[in-house]
């Protein structure tokens, strides 16, 4: 049977009918849909059976499935064309492939390449070292037999944060800050780095980094942006510590990772669980640092913006560094508080 014989079938993303008939062959295929998709593409036989299906979420392509009656037809190619194409055309050059571990050779052979796998999924992207060169880009001169790391989303930067940093890096010589890059938050990426940057410039054996596509992502744990919708259980954060190990862990001799107490997201203190006995077992110590309190109530970011959408500048100020409060009073800030008064964030 030839490709001719198939029709394609677009959503941005697909709703109603169609999208519960894609669930519906998903499930078939011992997958499930990912509610942040925003296009999908199914190649379908004349009576709208899906015979396979790829979607993609921003620079990512998942759920690509093909059923078994027409394996070897070139219908995965032909959906991975057609996902790289939309995505070149979102201005998307880097692209990144979720998948399960056996289709790994299928993929590669379409010219993307293995970044890290676990026993039940595969990221992979297609430019050939991408980590690699990423990770190298970064390394520069902070080379230590005692380093630490960090990663924050930082939305925004506050005291809780500064003080993690500053009770962290007393405890190793480099202390690698990762700044969360996916823009999914209220205060912009870019914005939030140079918040951080600008937050510990006074502590000279830190050193800020983006984490671009490769830790904390749609990539590489999906969940992470999603908390309101999953339960603590149901998170999977294997591929993302996976891929700090191998590709951070491991060329920047980070030993210890340092996270705060999580009194109040059951996702990210699941997320910790999880991280101390993984990365344990691999020989990176998690270190889990007692939330910042101010006036007896832990300092959050989430405070921060509840506050801001209140218009309580005082309050903020006790609970942020100077650096942040002047960008929440600046015009960036005071657009960012007039979107939480207008919605939940």
């Amino acid at each position: 049977m030839g490709y001719e014989t198939f029709y394609e079938e677009f959503g941005f993303p697909l709703k109603g009918s169609k999208l519960e008939k894609l669930k519906n062959f998903l499930k078939t295929e011992n997958l499930s849909y990912d509610e942040g998709i925003d296009f999908t593409v199914n190649l379908c036989l004349s009576d709208g059976k899906i015979a396979a299906t790829g979607s993609l979420q921003g620079n990512v392509l998942k759920c690509i499935a093909v059923a078994d009656e027409y394996q070897g037809e070139g219908l995965a190619a032909k959906i991975v064309t057609l996902l790289t194409s939309k995505g070149f055309e979102n201005g998307h050059r880097h692209m990144f492939l979720f998948t399960k571990t056996e289709n790994i050779n299928i993929f590669s052979d379409l010219g993307f390449y293995l970044i890290a796998e676990t026993k039940d999924a595969a990221l992979m992207e297609n430019i050939k070292g991408g980590i690699r060169d990423f990770v190298n880009s970064i390394k520069g001169e902070h080379n230590s037999d005692n380093a630490g790391a960090i990663v924050l989303n930082c939305n925004p930067f506050t005291n809780g944060h500064l003080y993690l940093v500053e009770t962290a890096a007393k405890m190793c010589s480099i202390l690698h800050l990762f700044v969360v890059s996916e823009d999914k938050s209220i205060f912009p990426a870019g914005d939030r780095y140079e918040l951080v940057k600008r937050g510990v410039e006074h502590l000279n054996n830190v050193v800020v980094h983006p984490t671009s596509d490769y830790l904390i992502s749609s990539a590489t744990f999906p969940t992470y942006f999603m908390k309101d919708t999953y339960k603590a259980g149901d998170i999977n954060c294997m591929l993302d510590l996976t891929i700090f190990c191998q590709h951070f862990a491991k060329p920047l001799n980070i030993t210890r990772r340092f996270v705060g107490t999580e009194p109040f997201d059951v996702v990210t203190a699941s997320y910790n669980i999880m991280m101390k006995k993984f990365l344990g077992e691999r020989g990176i110590e998690v270190i889990e640092i007692p939330r910042f309190e101010e006036d007896n109530v832990p300092v959050s970011a989430s405070l921060v913006r509840k506050l801001m959408a209140e218009g309580n500048l005082d309050e903020i100020k006790k609970i942020v560094p100077r650096t942040t409060f002047e960008y929440i009073i600046s015009g960036r800030g005071m657009k960012i508080a007039e979107k939480l008064r207008n919605s939940k964030v």
